[in-house]
Parts: C-alpha cells; structure tokens; sequence
C-alpha cells in the first residue's frame, strides 16, 4: 500500500486509527477516559512530529503544565457547549476526561 502524503510531499499521519482502549492505547471512561503512555508512544510513532502528551493531573503542575491545563480545560468546556448530551451524562468520555484533568 503506497504511503499517502499531503500537499508538501510530507508523509500524512494516521490519526487515531488502530487506538483502541483493549489494546491499552485509551483509558476506558471508569479509568478516567483520554490517553495513555503507551498511546501517546503509538500515536507518535504513526505521526511523526505530533506533540502529543498525556494529562496533567497532578495537583500543582509546573507553570508550563499548569497552562496546558488551563488551555485544555478551557477547549473541554467549548465541547460540553457543543455536545450538551455528552455534558448530562456523568459517565461521558468528555465529563470523565475533565474530571481527570481536574477541570
């Protein structure tokens, strides 16, 4: 299969495709929903370049941390406008991810 690339001639990345919470690569929403390690390695490894990392929850993260918290929070709060089913439901991937980030 030929490899597909954008418009600069640069491999295209394959997304979220082939992460699946079975294969350890997203945590299941009991767990807290979002990424782990293992998926954030895979996901790198299929899009190089990508600057993806994982949560920050711990309580008082470093100043860089604490922004890209206060960043997600503030897109995750967009998505429970957009989404307000997701947002009733306690249990939704988007409600456990923010819990988890302590949004």
């Amino acid at each position: 299969m030929a490899e597909k690339k954008n418009r600069k001639g640069k491999r295209k990345g394959t997304g979220m495709k082939g992460l699946t919470i079975k294969g350890g690569h997203k945590r299941s929403t009991e767990s807290g929903a979002g990424m782990t390690e293992k998926g954030v390695r895979a996901y790198r490894r299929k899009n190089p370049g990508s600057k993806l990392k994982t949560a920050v929850t711990e309580k008082s993260p470093s100043k860089a941390r604490a922004k890209r918290r206060k960043s997600f929070c503030a897109r995750s709060a967009g998505q429970m406008k957009k989404f307000p089913k997701a947002a009733k439901d306690p249990n939704s991937r988007l409600r456990q991810a923010r819990r988890r980030w302590r949004c």
